[in-house]
């Protein structure tokens, strides 16, 4: 079985490392935009997200004036 490469950075989003890349990438979300549309919660739920990726997505969504659905 082949694998595929995951890259490190998609969209505008942030590095947040491979596994978290993975899970935004295997959920379609490609986008800043398609992460605030979500509760953060469903983006935790995300095998392969943990606390660091969402502190950084948090973070990169404020710089935006953006944030995650409530």
């Amino acid at each position: 079985m082949a694998t595929r490469r995951i890259p490190e950075q998609i969209g505008d989003l942030p590095r947040i490392g491979r596994p978290a890349t993975r899970a935004l990438l295997q959920a379609g979300i490609t986008t800043l935009a398609d992460v605030a549309a979500l509760p953060q919660r469903e983006v935790e739920a995300l095998h392969g997200v943990g606390p660091r990726a969402i502190a950084i997505l948090d973070a990169a969504l404020t710089a935006r004036g953006m944030s995650f659905a409530p």
